[in-house]
């Protein structure tokens, strides 16, 4: 899903987005628009609109009345027994409300997780990744398309580039000189059957660096690393950014996935609201405080839950309960730099820097559960550089920490009017996924407190699993096992009835044509020296699709991640079965 500004009037454009829901996944392509001045959102309907997606990316332009430039993401379908990626450039013409597909040849290939923005009457697409089922890739390749031309042009471009890697984050300077490339993510194959996941910290500029002899193209760039300064957000990926002006940025949220084991990983979400300035690579924590109203009652803080080691060392209830002033003590306590960042001044607050002469002290992460009773967020309180920035608006003894939305990863950014406006993204708790639907504003001059414009009504989320909470106090019981119990159950029942289902296929047959035709398809062979995993991996739509016809036709009612559960054991023992009918004999 993308959000974007209207270069002209007092609108925010919303385009595509994906949800799942537990069991099912629904991909859109509906179009909104967001008046700012009378608070409301309508749909536009127009022909020719691209096909639903996710993980697209979206620019706009003034040329011609307002343009909005749509290119690549990702489809899956229901069951996401269909994956495929979109190599496809559009234009929706915010003047007529009219979709162009852009037919050009020399483009990107198909990917999602790219980033794209607008510079030099060009928009520069990097990185991204395609998955085909069977492997994956990631990309540091970069390409430009004119505006004006209607082509992809080759860039004449020297130095190193970025790794490959995707769900990073990239910005353009005013002068259209630099493009500013953050972060961002990416795996590998580190054996056979095991992928590796890395989080990516550097950074690098695009930078125009002569003329070229290129006819259609007559500047040179140049990659080049960028030293970063002041306070850098800690590892994170998914993170979003937008461009407020002054050659500065915004960045907000992000993820840190920590590998448990092979299959399982966790991740810690972030609510930080970090300022980057484009050119010299520096960063900013911007701590937001609103003054204390002193005729307002006092407000026990929320009690915050221990980290795992903290709950096993035997330290008292006192020790394991934080409170959120913790967090702003512990955040006082580190050195700001040296002060001199350029002072953005308004008519009654200025975003100033305390030069305090401060020891050394570098804090311990902790780790911080947010739990409203409907789901929990974990957060990362991160390091802090000695020589970090840290901002602090109009800070006093009477101030108290302003309110944030919560934790998340891909939030939707767009600034308009001196004004930053956040919607949506999503988190996960345990083995949900929650997609907000939230919506809130702030003064990027003031950043005195976020006002909310939609909140967050958790009680609505339509997840497939709620009878989790009823599983999870049998277990609390001790009965029937609990939900992981039943779990194991419904995905045993769907391997074995498939199992009777090839031992039956003989002597009964299906009155449904569907079915029949499905159990007569053959499993795909396995390759000479292929493994296990890398055999499911080629084959996981065919097994997918079996796992949901056998739970279908028995009535198992599972989720998605059960199917696919379901469906690797499936594929793993038929390979199983061919090595031992390929073993040769003694």
């Amino acid at each position: 899903m993308t959000l974007v500004a209207h270069p002209e009037r007092d609108i925010l454009i919303m385009f595509g987005g994906e949800y799942f829901n537990g069991a099912k996944t629904f991909l859109y392509n509906d179009l909104f628009y967001y008046n700012i001045k009378t608070n409301e959102w309508s749909q536009i309907k127009a022909p020719n609109t691209p096909a639903p997606r996710c993980s697209h990316q979206a620019v706009i332009l003034h040329q011609s009345g307002g343009e909005m430039w749509i290119f690549g993401g990702e489809f899956s379908s229901p069951t996401q027994s269909q994956f495929y990626h979109y190599r496809d450039l559009w234009v929706f013409n915010l003047k007529d409300q009219t979709w162009q597909k852009i037919n050009a040849s020399g483009g990107p290939s198909s990917r999602s997780g790219h980033r794209m923005v607008a510079c030099r009457k060009m928009l520069f697409v990097f990185g991204g990744f395609h998955d085909n089922v069977r492997d994956f890739k990631y990309f540091n390749d970069i390409y430009a398309f004119n505006v004006e031309t209607l082509k992809w042009m080759k860039l004449d471009i020297s130095g190193i580039p970025p790794s490959p890697r995707s769900g990073c984050v990239m910005a353009s300077t005013q002068d259209g000189n630099h493009v500013i490339v953050y972060g961002g993510y990416s795996k590998e194959h580190v054996k056979k059957e095991v992928e590796k996941g890395q989080i990516h910290t550097d950074m690098f500029m695009l930078s125009v660096d002569g003329k070229s002899k290129q006819e259609s193209n007559p500047v040179k760039w140049k990659w080049v690393a960028v030293k970063q300064s002041g306070c850098r957000p800690s590892p994170r990926c998914s993170s979003s950014m937008v461009v407020t002006g002054q050659n500065r940025a915004l960045l907000f949220g992000g993820v840190f996935d920590e590998e448990e084991d092979e299959e399982c990983v966790k991740g810690t979400f972030y609510n930080e609201l970090y300022n980057l300035e484009l050119e010299k690579g520096r960063w900013h924590h911007i701590l937001l405080r609103k003054k204390k109203d002193d005729n307002e009652p006092k407000k026990r803080r929320r009690k915050l839950k221990a980290s795992p080691e903290e709950a096993t060392s035997g330290a008292t209830s006192e020790d394991e309960e934080y409170e959120l002033s913790d967090i702003d003590e512990d955040v006082k306590k580190m050195r700001v730099g040296d002060g001199n960042l350029e002072q953005m001044e308004t008519d009654d607050s200025t975003l100033t820097v305390k030069d305090e002469k401060i020891p050394d002290v570098v804090s311990e992460n902790k780790i911080i559960t947010y739990d409203d009773g409907v789901f929990s967020v974990e957060v990362k309180c991160p390091n802090r550089n000695p020589e970090s920035h840290d901002l602090e608006v109009n800070p006093s003894s009477s101030d108290v920490e302003a309110f944030m939305p919560s934790a998340r990863m891909n939030p939707l950014l767009a600034v308009k009017h001196g004004q930053l406006f956040l919607y949506g993204g999503t988190c996960e708790d345990g083995d949900r996924q929650i997609t907000f639907s939230d919506f809130y504003s702030i003064d990027i001059n003031k950043l005195s407190e976020w006002e909310v414009i939609i909140q967050q009504d958790s009680a609505q989320m339509d997840w497939q699993e709620s009878e989790s909470s009823d599983d999870d106090s049998e277990s609390e019981d001790g009965a029937n096992g609990g939900k992981a119990a039943k779990d194991a159950e419904k995905v045993k029942n769907i391997e074995e009835q498939d199992d009777d289902d090839d031992d039956d296929s003989d002597e009964t047959e299906d009155d449904d044509d569907d079915d029949a035709s499905d159990d007569e398809e053959p499993a795909p062979p396995v390759e000479p020296l292929e493994g296990a995993g890398p055999y499911f991996d080629r084959t996981k739509i065919y097994w997918m699709k079996t796992a949901e016809n056998v739970a279908k036709k028995e009535k198992i009612d599972a989720n998605a991640k059960q199917m696919k559960k379901a469906a690797t054991g499936m594929a793993k023992d038929f390979w199983k079965q061919q090595q031992q009918q390929n073993k040769p004999a003694d």
